[in-house]
């Protein structure tokens, strides 16, 4: 594998159409070929890679993605990819189906243990997700929860102003 670190391969995932993908030049940059290699070898195969596991990026996306990803990309090997991509046509970007199935296709060595350490990364992501949702569940539990101590309070503060004291429904006990 070229010399790109665990953090950088995280880096090199991005979410587009809601999938988490990974984009041609940077895979071909980590398979140590080039790009059109990759893309040559995909149409060779196109049976295998259906749009799930890849599919193109409509010129929106791609001057969208570029606009992002030079501002907030600490990576200088992708800062640099994306900078200098003068291209024919729109990059693919690839699923991680699709990347365990360019090992298929791409079947050196570098590329099979290339798709491994790929492949960790999108697992890695996954779990990341993964928790973040579970906080995400708890915070929106807490925020419900305040919500109902705060609408509690302010009938007890009405019921002080009017000089009366409800007597039922405002602290539940146990």
């Amino acid at each position: 594998m070229s010399s790109i670190s665990k953090r950088d391969l995280g880096n090199s995932i991005f979410i587009i159409r809601g999938y988490p993908v990974m984009i041609d030049f940077q895979l071909a940059e980590l398979y140590d070929v080039e790009t059109k290699r990759i893309n040559e070898q995909v149409k060779r195969n196109n049976k295998r890679f259906p749009e799930h596991f890849m599919f193109q990026l409509n010129l929106a996306e791609w001057n969208q993605f570029q606009k992002e990803q030079l501002a907030n990309v600490n990576s200088s090997f992708l800062r640099s990819q994306i900078a200098t991509a003068k291209r024919r046509t729109l990059p693919y970007v690839f699923t991680e189906q699709g990347v365990a199935m360019l090992s298929a296709v791409l079947s050196s060595e570098t590329a099979i243990q290339t798709s491994i350490q790929i492949m960790g990364a999108f697992v890695e992501m996954r779990k990341v997700l993964f928790n973040q949702s579970g906080l995400i569940q708890r915070m929106d539990g807490l925020e419900r929860k305040q919500i109902e101590i705060e609408q509690k309070f302010e009938r007890v503060f009405q019921a002080l102003e009017q000089n009366t004291i409800p007597t039922q429904g405002i602290f539940k006990v146990g």
